[in-house]
């Protein structure tokens, strides 16, 4: 039987991740769309055709960020994002996550999957050895995600990020290769 290769760049039992296209626009607006009250305050995504190949030409053309779409892996559905923005060579390799499951998929445990997966593409074929998280205080939801791939909180920064026309408050959580090869229970 002849081997054929994944769509995705890294899969785990239940989703793949891989790279933004163009063509994802009228799926992922739509599922932008439907997410609306789930998102905010806390997200923006493009929820227009517009606004979507802005936003792709970003990830796909900036070396600075590395975008990534979940998608269930039974019917190849967009489940959600996660994107690496701010992504720094040289002695720091460094970028920061932002995340974010659609309506349909969320609750289902398909972003820890996710989030896993892209953590490991980082680690691995990126070459990086840090990765941030930026919460705000009252997202309890990616608070819980951060908390259960691994990352630590590393502190709290007010007026951290411009969110919907105000300077909002951050927690910070991170995590580096090193604490990723650590067992849970040693780094706590």
């Amino acid at each position: 039987m002849p081997h054929t290769a994944s769509r995705y760049l890294a899969e785990g039992p239940r989703v793949g991740i891989r790279h933004f296209t163009h063509a994802d626009g009228a799926e992922f607006t739509a599922r932008a769309r439907e997410s609306h009250d789930l998102h905010r305050p806390w997200l923006f995504p493009p929820d227009t055709p517009g606004a979507y190949t802005a936003y792709a030409d970003r990830l796909i053309q900036d070396p600075s960020k590395a975008g990534f779409l979940v998608c269930t892996k039974d019917d190849g559905a967009i489940a959600g994002f996660v994107n690496i923005n701010n992504i720094v060579q040289g002695a720091f390799q460094n970028g920061a996550l932002g995340y974010g499951a659609f309506a349909h998929a969320a609750g289902r445990g398909l972003m820890r999957e996710a989030l896993d997966l892209v953590v490991a593409h980082a680690f691995g074929p990126m070459r990086l050895h840090r990765l941030e998280i930026n919460v705000q205080p009252g997202n309890a939801a990616s608070i819980a995600l951060a908390r259960s791939c691994g990352f630590r909180l590393e502190g709290f920064s007010p007026g951290l990020i411009h969110i919907a026309g105000a300077w909002r408050d951050h927690q910070r959580w991170a995590l580096t290769a090193e604490m990723r090869s650590t067992p849970a229970r040693e780094r706590r």
